[in-house]
């Protein structure tokens, strides 16, 4: 019986950045899948990695991603990918989240980075902060210095929600993210889009959400 839905944010509630960064790539003349290569190269200990767990500043981070970009042999500096992260969101997401929460308990697990935090306690944000009141609990890479696909970031969720892994439902975008959910016993759903992942969510949930 499922007790829980757990959500990523970038990319479930808002578009993914993976159309950002392809457009960045053309305009600019870089190869394709350039910086998502950079991202997942040394993926636990590069530039992004450690961004994410409060390790570098944005000083750091724009100097790290520049080093791991020129040493595949082009510039990109990492202050412009940080820009790229902005995205749309998907209001039918938002209203799945809110009648998901009339029944069952609801948390978030979000890797971001420190200005992320600062965007959102700004404009952006009306309908970040609204989201985010939604949750029962939201673990944040950025302020806990753990990281998905880290099991421990699961776990803790989990234990703070009061719920067994088995028992929840998992949605993220990134397939790397999901595995670590579904070796602990969660239902996971990669988000392609919203209504797929809405429509998988109703067979998970047996609720309707739109």
């Amino acid at each position: 019986m499922i007790e829980a839905v757990i959500w990523d944010f970038g990319g479930v509630f808002t578009t993914s950045p993976f159309d950002a960064f392809t457009r960045y790539e053309r305009e600019r003349g870089l190869p394709e899948n350039l910086i998502r290569k950079i991202n997942s190269t040394n993926h636990l200990e590069n530039a992004w990695a450690k961004f994410e767990r409060s390790e570098l500043d944005l000083e750091g981070f724009d100097t790290a991603f520049a080093a791991e970009a020129r040493a595949l042999g082009h510039d990109v500096p990492g202050r412009e990918i940080i820009a790229l992260l902005a995205s749309d969101f998907r209001p039918e997401m938002i209203e799945a989240l809110r009648r998901i929460k009339t029944k069952f308990k609801t948390g978030c697990i979000t890797n971001n980075v420190p200005s992320m935090q600062q965007d959102a306690g700004q404009g952006r944000s009306f309908y970040a902060r609204e989201i985010m009141a939604l949750f029962d609990h939201v673990i944040e890479s950025s302020k806990v210095g753990i990281r998905k696909p880290d099991p421990l970031i699961y776990q803790m969720m989990c234990e703070t929600l009061g719920v067994k892994p088995e028992t929840c439902v998992y949605l993220d975008d990134l397939g790397g993210n999901l595995k670590p959910a579904r070796a602990l016993g969660m239902t996971t759903i990669k988000v392609d889009t919203g209504p797929q992942a809405i429509a998988e969510l109703e067979v998970a949930t047996r609720m309707k959400l739109s």
